[in-house]
């Protein structure tokens, strides 16, 4: 039951106990709540020598009211829903001993607000067992207030911590960082959660307080997968136990084991070339003890490689199962309908063909896996894994080569016949910076050329005595540059005609 206390007594007892209940509702995996669990208050009598008319209602809306000489400040049911360190599928875990749960303020010299500072200076509180105590009564489990706090094994996994709005800790604009933390030898790790309050606002003598829970380290805060949660809204009510308002941020987020799956990555050999054929194999390993399903491989080839799709193969423990792909670029996926049990490892083996492009790749490939947890549907992940292939050019090459001559061209046509001589010592610039000087016949050549589009400009100021010669055929020849097309393992060629700026003395 709730009782409504006169102005004074509920000044006295605020000057103490007018405090938050911050329940964080953290499971290990899941943090559930326990709402519906009415805890029994201690039975504690604290006496006020004033006389004072009272009003209270109890869970059944009956009202009871009077005037007494002194009024007993003792237990009612309270609806505490506690916040509890539960396993990734929500269960209990089996020992608790080791795990603490601490609030923290934000590093004020850190930009982003994530990393930690000081822990939060909660206020002081006791159990319920000395008479006229000053100090305020707390609430079980963390009867004292304390920050961290060391979870126990009974209630199991439970915890809580209490707010005083005295000090602003329920503010606007205040932030608090719950660290969930492990035993050293635990499977688990440390759970970092971000919980922002953004507004404070008094509705019917209740207070409604509206904030922002946020996963600082990935891992999912509620059981749909979420990693923030917005514009939650708790009602914190007046007139509880000892002038004690319940603030029950209802948070249920996840401590799963940060290695759920294994991926691994291996090749048939450690170098080849182009028109091998490579055998590739990949392992997914479940790491917990519930089954993974919904397996997606994505597995980025590196530039030549060929995938085939018609040599993919799939077995788990020995026995066949289905594997589709498809591929989308250098990506290809890979999927099946098959459940891995703890403990067990799907292969997938495919094949692909090297083409002569391989050789310009790097020979790595990487793959990443993404499951579901069979319990609660979440989301796990591994890798990237990676190959590393040697590539050998081997006798297969799909480089060009580049020949030209620079001439005089006395008919301006643009092609060299017959008593049109070479020009020697002219340059050629390439689009990539490469320099080709002529040889004494005006002829030069360029080897290795990766196949595709090439330019080459013919530099004048090299030539001293000539110009760049008209044609009369062909208008894109009236320039200093020209573009070929070159084949894989092909050969192409690039002339330049001149014609000379003087005339030449006449023979007697």
């Amino acid at each position: 039951m709730r009782r409504q206390k006169s102005r004074r007594q509920i000044y006295m007892c605020n000057s103490w106990f007018q405090r938050l209940t911050a329940t964080v509702l953290v499971t290990s995996l899941l943090h559930s709540s326990l709402p519906g669990k009415a805890q029994q208050a201690n039975n504690k009598v604290a006496s006020f020598a004033n006389q004072a008319s009272y009003t209270y209602s109890d869970p059944t809306s009956n009202t009871f009211q009077g005037t007494t000489g002194q009024i007993e400040v003792g237990s009612g049911p309270l609806i505490d829903p506690l916040g509890r360190i539960l396993g990734c599928g929500n269960e209990i875990l089996p020992d608790y001993t080791g795990f603490s749960v601490g609030l923290y303020e934000p590093n004020p010299n850190d930009p982003t607000g994530t990393e930690l500072g000081n822990l939060v200076p909660l206020t002081r509180t006791e159990v319920p067992d000395i008479p006229n105590n000053k100090i305020p009564i707390g609430k079980a489990p963390n009867t004292e207030n304390s920050n961290p706090y060391f979870v126990t094994n009974n209630p199991a996994g439970a915890y809580n911590f209490l707010f005083d709005a005295d000090k602003g800790q329920t503010n606007i604009g205040r932030s608090y960082i719950l660290v969930i933390n492990a035993p050293p030898n635990s499977i688990y790790s440390q759970r970092r959660i971000k919980i922002e309050i953004l507004g404070n606002t008094d509705v019917n003598n209740n207070t409604v307080v509206r904030y922002v829970a946020t996963s600082l380290d990935g891992q999912a805060i509620n059981r749909t997968g979420e990693t923030r949660v917005e514009n939650t809204e708790v009602l914190v009510e007046n007139a509880e136990l000892q002038g004690l308002d319940l603030l029950a941020f209802n948070l249920s987020t996840n401590l799963c084991q940060p290695s759920q799956v294994q991926i691994i990555k291996t090749g048939d050999r450690a170098t080849a070339e182009p028109g091998d054929t490579v055998i590739y194999r990949i392992s997914v390993r479940n790491l917990v003890d519930v089954n993974l399903n919904n397996v997606v491989v994505s597995d980025n080839l590196p530039l030549g490689f060929n995938f085939l799709p018609n040599s993919i193969r799939g077995e788990i423990d020995g026995q066949p199962v289905t594997i589709t792909s498809e591929r989308n670029g250098a990506t290809v996926t890979f999927r099946t309908d098959a459940t891995i049990q703890p403990e067990k490892v799907l292969n997938i083996a495919y094949a692909t063909q090297l083409t002569p492009d391989s050789v310009r790749g790097t020979g790595r490939n990487s793959a990443i896996v993404n499951l579901q947890r069979a319990d609660n549907g979440f989301s796990t992940k591994d890798g990237p894994a990676t190959h590393q292939l040697k590539i050998r050019p081997g006798i297969v090459s799909d480089c060009g080569t580049i020949i030209g001559r620079v001439f005089v061209d006395k008919n301006f046509d643009g092609e060299q016949q017959s008593g049109e001589p070479g020009v020697p010592n002219a340059v050629i610039f390439m689009e990539d910076g490469n320099r080709i000087t002529t040889d004494p016949k005006g002829l030069f050549s360029l080897a290795n050329v990766l196949p595709g589009s090439h330019t080459g400009v013919l530099d004048l100021s090299s030539l001293r005595g000539y110009s760049l010669a008209p044609n009369k055929k062909f208008r894109e020849r009236n320039s200093q540059s020209r573009l070929v097309r070159l084949e894989p393992g092909g050969i192409v060629r690039m002339n330049f005609a001149v014609t000379r700026t003087f005339q030449e003395p006449v023979k007697k």
